[in-house]
């Protein structure tokens, strides 16, 4: 499957006015991409929109709240109607509510689900006649690792997001079968440094954080930017994201536990926040329309990534290791002489 280079292709990217979507915006409008950004802050999308601009590139936004199919479709129609077509699909959108289960309303988890969930497959089902068009294209979808592991105090947005890793995985499948050339990623990130924990609602009477460490949004428009030429399943953002699903494969005992010993204090800060406070669940708040969270001091570089955009390297380094693991064994017990 060949993707286009980022420079000649038209990209929208949902969920643009802060955080991820906002970095992943602004790389591949630096790359020469058309950009289509959406969002549902619009002094967000217009601040991005004049960078964009200021840095020589092209970009146009949509205001859209992703729990509408037709406004998410206005997103898709937008970016034919300005650039003659669309090759590639960004999703970031999302919210949360971070509480205990029985602290949640159905109304609180059923937005969340409408968000994160429905949300993310509106966009497939407005993207795709378009992809279909061209012929080719790529699908991007932002999850999380907790696609692979659901955290306490997030059950609707673990929720969301084992939805989404479902969803794409049969749609992945259906194309396969039909012989298009689209490619749908799973892009699951661990803990990012976005303003994503000033935003989302908290019954926990304290500010929320993410269990650190943390890193930054650029590690994922990495890999965004990455999947964007080069057709991947899955991409876990971030060494941790990576060990955690490794443990959740051998043992999800073992993560409840890990998780039961830092999974509480660890996304309590100590600034106290009321359940009142402005948050985006049903609205969208001023005063966040920046790429960065609150935690840079808690951020850390990963490493494997690097190894994920460089398949050749990747494997090899495994080759490497498992004839060195093979000749410790051979040490250990050599065989008899015939």
């Amino acid at each position: 499957m060949q993707l286009k280079p980022i420079s000649q292709q038209v990209v929208a990217i949902v969920g643009a006015s802060s955080g991820i979507g906002r970095e992943t915006a602004l790389r591949f409008a630096k790359k020469g991409a058309k950009v289509v950004v959406a969002a549902r802050s619009q002094s967000g999308l217009v601040s991005l929109v004049e960078e964009i601009k200021q840095a020589g590139g092209d970009a146009v936004y949509v205001l859209a709240d992703v729990s509408e199919f037709e406004q998410v479709k206005a997103i898709a129609d937008k970016a034919v109607e300005t650039y003659g077509r669309l090759d590639t699909w960004v999703h970031a959108a999302a919210t949360g509510v971070l509480a205990p289960f029985d602290q949640i309303t159905p109304e609180e988890f059923k937005r969340v689900i409408d968000v994160n969930l429905n949300g993310q497959a509106y966009g497939a089902m407005a993207a795709l006649p378009h992809l279909k068009k061209e012929g080719r294209g790529a699908l991007i979808h932002i999850s999380s690792v907790e696609a692979r592991r659901s955290i306490p105090l997030q059950s609707p947005y673990s929720a969301s997001k084992h939805g989404v890793e479902g969803f794409l995985e049969a749609l992945r499948v259906e194309l396969q079968h039909e012989g298009w050339q689209i490619s749908v990623t799973n892009v699951m990130p661990s803990v990012i440094n976005t303003p994503y924990y000033n935003k989302v609602r908290t019954k926990l009477g304290v500010k929320p954080t993410g269990v650190p460490p943390y890193y930054q949004p650029s590690i994922v428009a990495d890999a965004i930017l990455y999947v964007a030429e080069h057709p991947t399943r899955d991409f876990i953002v971030g060494d941790v994201g990576k060990v955690l699903d490794v443990m959740q494969r051998v043992s999800p005992s073992l993560v409840d536990n890990l998780l039961l010993l830092i999974g509480f204090a660890g996304q309590r800060t100590d600034e106290p926040k009321s359940e009142d406070a402005p948050d985006n669940v049903f609205e969208p708040i001023e005063g966040y329309d920046r790429v960065e969270g609150d935690f840079g001091n808690l951020a850390i570089p990963t490493f494997t990534d690097w190894l994920d955009m460089n398949p050749p390297l990747k494997w090899g380094a495994v080759a490497a290791a498992a004839l060195g693991v093979a000749a410790v064994i051979g040490g250990l017990f050599p065989g008899k002489d015939a």
